[in-house]
Formats: C-alpha cells, structure tokens, sequence
C-alpha cells in the first residue's frame, strides 16, 4: 500500500505537512503559526498494488491551537 496527501487547504499546507508513502505517517516539515493560520484540511488517499489497483481515502484536520492563550 501507498499513501499521498492530496487537496490540502489552505494550499501552503503543503509547504509544512507531508506524508510517509510506505507508512502513512503524516509528519510536519515546518513551524505553524496560529496568527498565519488555524486550520488545515487534506485528504490521504492509500492505493494498492493489485491489478487493478483499489484505492482508498480519508479527511484529515489539522487545527492549529495559539499556545498564548
């Protein structure tokens, strides 16, 4: 099975998120900034390798929480 992240918005997500293809672990590549943004949605598809290959997918939220407050 594979696993990429699709659909991400706001669109910079995919500047700061990514994704593991062999594990599907979702990992973040950079700071996030509650001010910049709060919320982040992207879907995770996983796809198998039979013939034909069977897909899969999932919505994911990420919600950014200011640590100020």
């Amino acid at each position: 099975v594979t696993y990429r992240a699709t659909n991400f918005f706001p669109p910079s997500g995919r500047d700061v998120i990514s994704i593991n293809p062999q594990t599907g672990e979702i990992r973040l590549t950079g700071a996030l900034d509650f001010e910049e943004v709060s919320m982040f949605d992207f879907r995770i598809e996983a796809r198998d390798k039979g013939i034909p290959p069977l897909s899969g997918h999932c919505k994911v939220v990420v919600e950014v929480v200011d640590v100020n407050d």
